[in-house]
């Protein structure tokens, strides 16, 4: 155990101890989000978007530039969601969780198909090409995209997005030394999964107002 320890910890030995303390908070509130979403709770938007503001900072510090634009584009999806899971579908009920129509599941295609042409392009443009790591910080930025994206409109299969994506994630995070990020995910894979049993259970079900 104490070299698991050692591994991670030395990977911190030359990082300036604010972006330890940065990634350290927006792991917490990171957690707290993703646990409020599993509670189907309004305060997933809050928590996230602190956490997310704070990785756009380090992820650009760390030039993963995928994830960066995945966590600015949080923030503004954290602005709609909050939105929708606040609108009342009648006077006593707010927006229920429901399963994916046939149209979704093709604007999820449509939206995972531009957003790899996007931040291809966009590794293109500022020549950050790094091997496989491009590669799959383009592919976890394209699932986490429509995942965020289903989990504004209270689409059950959000929760199948995030966990693929996290799962996808972990290595990449460990690799490119940002461990406490990687066992946040590890975190959230686990709380995904528990999220999507939640949500399963509360399928169509309205949200008292009150």
């Amino acid at each position: 155990m104490n070299q698991v320890f050692d591994w991670v910890f030395s990977q911190y030995y030359e990082v300036p101890t604010h972006l330890i303390v940065l990634e350290l908070i927006a792991v917490l509130f990171g957690v707290l989000s993703v646990v409020y979403a599993k509670k189907d709770n309004i305060w997933v938007y809050p928590t996230g978007m602190i956490s997310t503001i704070i990785f756009v900072y380090i992820l650009a510090v760390y030039g993963l530039l995928g994830d960066m634009l995945i966590n600015a584009y949080y923030f503004g999806m954290s602005i709609y969601g909050w939105y929708l899971w606040t609108r009342k579908v009648d006077a006593n009920h707010y927006t229920p969780i429901t399963r994916t129509t046939k149209k979704e599941k093709k604007q999820s295609v449509y939206i995972f198909l531009a957003t790899i042409a996007s931040v291809a392009l966009i590794y293109q443009v500022f020549d950050k090409w790094e091997s496989w790591i491009s590669y799959t910080d383009i592919l976890t930025t394209s699932i986490f995209f429509v995942g965020m994206w289903l989990m504004a409109k209270k689409k059950l299969e959000n929760w199948t997005y995030w966990i693929i994506g996290d799962i996808i994630s972990i290595p990449l995070y460990f690799f490119k030394g940002l461990a406490f990020s990687a066992i946040l995910y590890i975190l959230l894979t686990i709380i995904a999964i528990y999220g999507y049993i939640s949500w399963k259970k509360r399928l169509n079900k309205l949200p008292q107002t009150v």
